[in-house]
C-alpha cells in the first residue's frame, strides 16, 4: 500500500485523511491510503519512517512545521525563506521539504479580496503565520503579527492590540489554534467591536466550521472565511509534489 500521512501532536481537528482518501477512492487509486501519525515528539518522526517504509510523503501541522527542519535533506526556496515546512516528499530514505501553505492561502484568500483591503493583522508568529505573512507579501499587503513572544521587531503583543489597530488594519487572520477542536470555547483576545463591515476575518481553523472568532467578526457584519478551502488548495499542492512519483 502506498501511504501518505500527516504527522502532528493533536489531529482529532483534522479532516486531512479524509480529504485524501476520499480522493483516492474517488480516482479509483484503491493501493493508496492517507494516515494521520500523532507524534509525542518531533524526535519520534525517525522511528516512524522506520516503522512505515511504504509511506512516500506526509503533510506536517502544529506544532512541527518549524521543529521538523533539521530533518530535512532538502528544502524548498519558500521553506528557506519563512522557516516552516508543511509537506515533505520521500526520495531513498532522505526527507525533501516544501511549503504549500502560502500557495493554499493565496488561492483561497484572493477571491475574497477587495481593493480596499490595505494592510492585516496575522494573529500568532508560527508556521502557519509566516506562510499567511509571505503570502501577504507577495500581494505587497503590509501585514503585522501579534504574537505573545514576539520574535522580532516587526511583531507586537496581543497585550497592545487595541482598538485603534483593529480598526487600522481591516484583514485580520487567526493562525493560532484557538478555537479548534476541541478547544471550541477559546477565541482570540482581541476588541471584536471594532471590526466592521470592511473587514476581511479568516480563521485558519476549519474544525469547527464557525469558530467563536468567526461568529464574532459576523456578528460586526465582517466577511469571514475558515480554513477548509486553505486545507484544500495546500492538500492538491502537496499533492503536486507527490504525485510525479507515482
Amino acid at each position: 500500500m502506498r501511504t501518505y500521512g500527516l504527522i502532528g501532536q493533536s489531529l482529532k481537528h483534522s479532516f486531512s485523511a479524509d480529504y485524501f482518501n476520499s480522493k483516492f477512492q474517488r480516482e479509483g487509486m484503491t493501493d493508496y491510503c492517507y494516515e494521520l501519525f500523532e507524534l509525542e515528539s518531533i524526535e519520534s518522526l525517525s522511528r516512524l519512517i522506520e516503522e512505515h517504509p511504504d509511506l512516500e510523503g506526509f503533510n506536517v501541522t502544529i506544532p512541527y512545521k518549524e521543529q521538523i527542519l533539521p530533518y530535512l535533506y532538502f528544502r524548498d526556496k519558500v521553506v528557506d525563506e519563512i522557516g516552516a515546512c508543511n509537506c515533505v516528499k520521500i526520495i531513498n530514505d532522505k526527507l525533501y521539504g516544501y511549503n504549500t501553505d502560502v500557495e493554499g492561502f493565496l488561492k483561497s484568500f484572493i477571491p475574497l479580496f477587495q481593493t480596499y483591503h490595505h494592510s492585516a493583522l496575522i494573529l500568532g508568529n508560527g508556521g502557519a503565520a509566516k506562510a499567511v505573512k509571505a503570502a501577504l507579501d507577495e500581494l505587497s499587503i503590509q501585514s503585522t503579527m501579534v504574537a505573545r513572544k514576539p520574535n522580532s521587531l516587526d511583531e507586537i503583543l496581543w497585550d497592545t492590540l487595541s482598538a485603534g489597530t483593529i480598526e487600522d488594519n481591516n484583514i485580520i487572520v487567526n493562525a493560532t489554534p484557538l478555537g479548534m477542536y476541541p478547544d471550541v470555547n477559546s477565541f482570540p483576545p482581541i476588541p471584536y467591536k471594532a471590526i466592521t463591515r470592511f473587514h476581511l476575518v479568516i480563521d485558519l481553523v476549519y474544525n469547527p466550521a464557525k469558530t467563536i472568532f468567526l461568529q464574532k467578526a459576523e456578528a460586526q457584519d465582517a466577511i469571514i472565511q475558515n480554513g477548509i478551502e486553505m486545507l484544500e488548495q495546500q492538500a492538491e499542492a502537496s499533492w503536486n509534489i507527490w504525485s510525479p512519483a507515482i
